[in-house]
């Protein structure tokens, strides 16, 4: 997994680094929020391990603009807290979307332990969004189920969920069968003037 490290200490960047890679993880360290913010702006990464209090964007408002960019992968975040942080601060931490929390100093196994935890998490989250994805369509007339468990013809339902309009003509091989109807039903064409 490619992870970005938001922490000012240098310390304690190092320890995180190396045991994440240890593990076989890649890591993009940044050295304050604002320079997390840019990174995972222009390269979203799938889980975020921030330091709470950090110079520019703590690690709060760096969770915040992570959900509140459009068109994002769902993100595993990571808090690094003190070890006496206190449950209000940590309700407030969660409210601001944080998923888990890391307590310094760091302990190898707990940081293990949450990675596997954020794997799932992401592999759950995947599947959701594909069968989100998935467009319940009748197999005979073509209709689609919308949640209302209401049927409406593909194009409404296609305007509805993206905004697109469609335009309407006869690709070669309905044309050729509906001519073909036509015929068996007697029904003469005339040909188009010039």
């Amino acid at each position: 997994m490619k992870i970005l490290i938001a922490e000012d200490d240098p310390v304690s960047v190092k320890v995180l680094q190396f045991t994440l890679e240890h593990y076989g993880h890649e890591v993009v360290v940044a050295a304050s929020g604002s320079e997390a913010w840019e990174k995972f702006d222009a390269e979203p990464v799938r889980v975020i391990v921030s330091d709470w209090m950090m110079p520019g964007l703590d690690g709060l408002q760096l969770c915040q603009k992570v959900r509140e960019r459009p068109k994002t992968e769902y993100t595993y975040f990571i808090l690094l807290t003190a070890i006496h942080t206190g449950r209000e601060n940590l309700r407030h931490a969660m409210n601001a979307g944080v998923d888990d929390f890391l307590t310094k100093p760091l302990d190898r196994e707990a940081i293990l332990m949450r990675l596997r935890v954020a794997e799932r998490i992401l592999e759950f989250t995947k599947q959701i969004r594909l069968l989100k994805e998935l467009i319940p369509i009748c197999m005979y007339c073509k209709k689609v189920r919308d949640d209302s468990d209401y049927w409406d013809q593909v194009e409404s339902y296609i305007h509805v969920h993206t905004g697109s309009n469609f335009s309407h003509g006869i690709c070669p091989t309905c044309f050729d069968q509906q001519m073909s109807n036509l015929s068996r039903a007697g029904v003469t064409i005339a040909p188009a003037a010039d």
